[in-house]
């Protein structure tokens, strides 16, 4: 089987930061992943497509994205007709800052950016352009330590923005959610284990000994989703990972991740995700390639 490609960059422990600016016709560079987290921001996009994780987008005329270690991701041509992109590229190794610095008081708003990084986030318009001109000026800065402060006021304005939204699903990224409420944490775990089964809401409620009605008023105030919405989000997300990383057919993953029939599947899928299961799958193996 084929594996998303593994960048190495010349990123160096003596360094803070690998800053790239270029201009360019297309995108080619294919799916990957790296150790580093990266902050992308691209210029003349229209049409382009932004794969992070299991989240597929069609671009404006900006983006800007945060994508964390180890999550892969591209940006593809799609039906974007420009010749003239541009790309700054930022990467940066998690522990940089380490934990004593980012538990700061100060810093609270960027530790919390940084970990939700791991899913990958993308900035719109009222935040890109609040560091906008930071973001051309730290391309043009010749002293290495005030190109860091200002990567830094960069990274903080962006931390305090309520302007992004998150990108990958924790089930497709492999990330563990810790909830704030033991007795939630107990129902995720449930249906962590038991996403392929039929899952009752009965069953959920008597998990944390309450009724259906009030578990389910709980489940939303403390999580911000519908238990219906969450358990799609769950199945869904596995399912992406099972089309991304087997040969199973799109109704065996249908019925493996719990989806009754494979019409539903498909819907939903491409409620969620923008694209059918298939398109979803090809968009992958397009830019995958054997290492």
């Amino acid at each position: 089987m084929s594996k998303v490609i593994t960048e190495i960059t010349p990123l160096s422990n003596e360094d803070c930061f690998y800053l790239v600016d270029r201009y360019k016709d297309s995108f080619t560079y294919p799916l990957h992943k790296h150790n580093e987290i990266e902050l992308n921001f691209v210029q003349k996009c229209i049409g382009a497509r932004r794969i992070v994780g299991d989240s597929i987008e069609t671009l404006g005329e900006y983006d800007l994205a945060l994508i964390g270690s180890g999550l892969e991701h591209v940006w593809e041509q799609a039906e974007c007709t420009s010749s003239n992109i541009r790309e700054v590229t930022l990467q940066f190794l998690p522990e940089l800052f380490g934990e004593n610095f980012l538990n700061k008081r100060q810093l609270k708003s960027v530790h919390t950016m940084l970990d939700m990084a791991q899913y990958g986030i993308a900035f719109e318009m009222p935040a890109i352009m609040k560091v906008y001109g930071m973001l051309d000026e730290i391309t043009h800065m010749q002293s290495g330590f005030y190109r860091v402060i200002k990567i830094l006021t960069i990274l903080y304005e962006l931390s305090i923005d309520s302007n992004f939204h998150q990108l990958s699903s924790s089930s497709f990224s492999h990330i563990k959610v810790s909830a704030d409420s033991r007795r939630v944490q107990k129902v995720e775990e449930y249906i962590n284990d038991n996403y392929g089964a039929d899952i009752r809401l009965q069953t959920l409620a008597d998990i944390v000994g309450m009724t259906p009605t009030a578990f389910s008023r709980f489940f939303k105030l403390r999580t911000g989703k519908t238990i219906s919405d969450y358990i799609i989000d769950i199945r869904l997300g596995i399912a992406s990972r099972r089309l991304v990383d087997t040969t199973m057919s799109i109704a065996e993953v249908c019925y493996d991740c719990g989806f009754n029939n494979v019409s539903n599947f498909n819907r939903i899928f491409k409620r969620k995700k923008g694209v059918s299961p298939k398109l979803f799958r090809e968009n992958y193996r397009k830019h995958k390639v054997i290492i």
